[in-house]
């Protein structure tokens, strides 16, 4: 499915005081979305990889929510005393209510059950495969959608190694990942070792089909890239191609199961 492309609706009201200082923006489709968006005019890597990491979690049927590309009209920053002069879109999160923000202090409040353990080891693996250096024991970009008892990823700015484009994808190391971290442990603490193992075969299997699903929105992802990023097309085109890489995809299968164990032990 085609990114949309939105505009603000009103002022806004509310900002997020985290690294890359969020806004959240009503849209002309009536959603709230969570926007990043151009802090100075430079290439804007971590943008592309917000939207180049979305929108291949979708192909691996992650539970993540929609993003869409956000024109924000300059008043519409007045509401936080905020001067932003830069007309490129920004990439919008939508907004999901009935989330809990996962943390080194909420994790126990997650169910640890057999489906949100396969939910996270699948995460692992994506985070894996796109060298995503930015989900980790004391950074989870997590939500757990309460109702409906599932994880929900978020968060894709530091994939290719924190948006490394100029050296080719390196691999993570085990505590670089979500499998180092108080959440699996709690997670495995409601699964036997058959449960595991038989959660990693069947990933096993996902992973092959993951990766042609992935393929095939190669080319939706360039055309999508906004011209007032900056963004080269060639070096997004050149990582994409990396992923589908045949030892690539071999490295990250053992590197992932190597973690898993001594993450396991």
């Amino acid at each position: 499915m085609a990114i949309q492309t939105l505009y603000s609706a009103k002022r806004i009201e509310q900002q997020f005081h985290t690294g890359e200082e969020p806004v959240m923006v009503m849209c002309s489709d009536v959603n709230i979305y969570v926007c990043k968006y151009m802090r100075s005019s430079s290439v804007a890597y971590k943008l592309a990889c917000e939207l180049v990491g979305a929108k291949l979690a979708k192909t691996w049927q992650l539970n993540t929510p929609d993003i869409a590309l956000v024109k924000i009209c300059p008043t519409h920053w007045d509401g936080l005393n905020i001067s932003h002069n830069i007309s490129a879109p920004s990439i919008g999160c939508q907004w999901l209510d009935g989330m809990v923000d996962i943390t080194p202090s909420t994790y126990g409040k997650v169910h640890a059950t057999e489906e949100i353990l396969r939910q996270l080891m699948k995460i692992a693996l994506f985070d894996f495969w796109v060298a995503n250096e930015d989900r980790n024991a004391n950074n989870a970009n997590l939500m757990y959608d309460v109702v409906h008892n599932q994880l929900v990823s978020i968060d894709y700015g530091c994939i290719f190694n924190t948006a490394t484009f100029d050296y080719p994808l390196s691999q993570l190391t085990s505590t670089d990942t979500i499998l180092w971290s108080n959440l699996f442990q709690h997670l495995l603490s409601g699964a036997d070792q058959q449960t595991v193992c038989s959660i990693v075969d069947n990933l096993k299997a996902e992973y092959a089909e993951s990766l042609l699903q992935s393929k095939q929105v190669t080319t939706e992802i360039i055309e999508a890239m906004p011209q007032e990023w900056n963004v080269p097309t060639k070096v997004v085109s050149t990582k994409l191609e990396q992923l589908q890489e045949k030892k690539w995809i071999a490295d990250t299968w053992n590197n992932f199961v190597e973690c898993l164990n001594e993450n396991i032990n």
